[in-house]
């Protein structure tokens, strides 16, 4: 007999938790990041060897589950978005493809995988990933996400001298934006989750760069370490609430 249709869901529910952790998350993405790279000195090619193999072994385990687990979700969500971080910055750093070629990109590959997945699956939303092939194509458009949110944040932060503390204040507003839009029935619900969960990205890379980042390059200075520490404590404590109080399990 087939599992009850509620164990295949595989991603938590949207509630407040899920964008706390996907921002914590993704500050993370970009100061864990930056400590294995600089602070550890294994370079672009020996972070991205081992945090390829860890996404690696997260994915699996995913995938092996049979429902949403929350510590084995947000442990994968956390090393995709290194992975995107350091994805963006080999093209830049090792390759010299400039941030808005990257940009460009990554929001061409996001934009075939949602048309792929919208042509075969006939829904993006979250409550509808109750199989494999929506579960692949669902992280795969993560990923790109994560790189297309390091890109475009880069671009604004850096190319254009917004600055970090800014680009905050920028990619706050463009989310309060949307959500105002969601409410106003301008946008579906769909629609206005991947805007935002794209516009999450850029705001968490900004929010780790302007506290990780030396107070004479637009930062406060609490270099990536401290950084990394204390927003993966966050994540592991919000994790283990909801692993504990199951508040965010998706109905379907």
């Amino acid at each position: 007999m087939s599992a009850p249709k509620e164990l295949l869901a595989k991603v938590p529910a949207i509630t407040a938790f899920f964008w706390i952790i996907k921002v914590l998350a993704t500050t993370v993405g970009e100061t864990f990041a930056d400590f294995l790279n600089e602070s550890l000195g294994l370079g672009l090619t020996g972070t991205s060897v081992v945090m390829g193999f860890a996404l690696l072994v997260a994915l699996i385990w995913q995938f092996a589950t049979k429902k949403y687990v929350p510590i084995v979700y947000w442990l994968a969500i956390v090393l995709i978005s290194v992975a995107g971080t350091l994805i963006t910055d080999t093209m830049t750093d090792t390759y010299g493809i400039p941030l808005i070629v990257s940009s460009i990109i990554f929001a061409t590959l996001l934009a075939l995988t949602f048309t792929i997945w919208f042509v075969r699956e006939k829904t993006l939303a979250m409550k509808s990933i109750v199989t494999r092939a929506r579960e692949s194509f669902y992280w795969l458009a993560i990923l790109f996400t994560f790189a297309l949110g390091t890109a475009v944040g880069d671009y604004l932060a850096e190319t254009l001298g917004l600055g970090y503390g800014w680009s905050v204040v920028v990619y706050g507003i463009a989310i309060v934006v949307v959500a105002l839009m969601w409410r106003s029935q301008l946008l579906t619900g769909v629609t206005a989750f991947w805007i935002a969960y794209v516009l999450t990205r850029p705001l968490g890379a900004s929010i780790g760069d302007f506290l990780s980042q030396a107070p004479a390059d637009g930062g406060l200075g609490w270099g990536p370490e401290t950084t990394s520490y204390v927003f993966l404590g966050a994540i592991v404590a919000t994790v283990a609430y909801l692993s504990i109080t199951k508040r965010d399990i998706l109905k379907v």
